[in-house]
């Protein structure tokens, strides 16, 4: 796979990305507070242009598929899955919380993400992103008693919130590693993680509102 384009659209904070050969060429951070519906498309074409790649010269397209939005991820899979089913090419869903372990340096690797009502997505990795222990939805506290001890480090695409929970623990002081453009991430696993359209799915790791409440019911 000569050429990846990778997107995330999975948070308001997102990003776009052109690889060539395993090499990130260009990333950039998108800002779409009201969501990428309207968005996303222009801003593909104008990386393209600024290239000048055709998007038939695309190999593979790639996307992050959760966890993260609903509506979010379902916007960059159904984008990724129709430019790809028109040119008949392969398409890449690669999990954020696998996303940000790439970012990493560590032997251990604790990718958390806020997952909202007071709970985080989390996983662990090693530095072959071999999962560790799978990705879960829990309370933060819960989760860090489950991340296993030795030299690691917590990769978030913000942090901030949870660094005092890390006070007294066996992690205070741990390296952290804050990134919001995971677009490139994306990008480099893509090759491992290419499929048929059909296939790929979303990674939501919680059951949406919606199908909680239609089993309450």
């Amino acid at each position: 796979m000569r050429r990846i384009l990778a997107l995330d659209t999975t948070a308001q904070f997102g990003s776009i990305a052109l690889a060539e050969d395993g090499r990130v060429i260009d990333e950039v951070l998108l800002h779409a507070p009201e969501g990428f519906s309207t968005t996303l498309f222009p801003h593909i074409e104008k990386l393209l242009e600024r290239h000048q790649w055709p998007l038939d010269s695309i190999d593979c397209f790639a996307a992050a598929s959760g966890p993260g939005s609903f509506t979010g991820v379902r916007i960059g899979l159904t984008a990724v899955k129709g430019l790809a089913e028109a040119l008949g090419k392969p398409v890449a869903a690669v999990s954020n919380l696998l996303a940000l372990a790439a970012c990493g340096t560590a032997p251990l690797r604790a990718a958390v993400i806020d997952a909202r009502r007071g709970e985080v997505y989390g996983a662990v990795y090693d530095a072959d992103l071999r999962e560790l222990s799978r990705e879960i939805v829990a309370k933060f506290p819960a989760w860090l008693a489950q991340v296993p001890d030795g030299d690691i480090e917590f990769l978030s695409p913000d942090f901030a919130p949870f660094l005092p929970a890390l006070a007294g623990t066996r992690f205070e002081g741990a390296r952290v590693v804050e990134r919001r453009a995971l677009a490139g991430a994306v990008a480099r696993l893509a090759p491992q993680c290419a499929t048929d359209p059909a296939a790929a799915d979303a990674n939501y790791v919680r059951r949406s509102d919606a199908e909680l409440l239609w089993k309450d019911r």
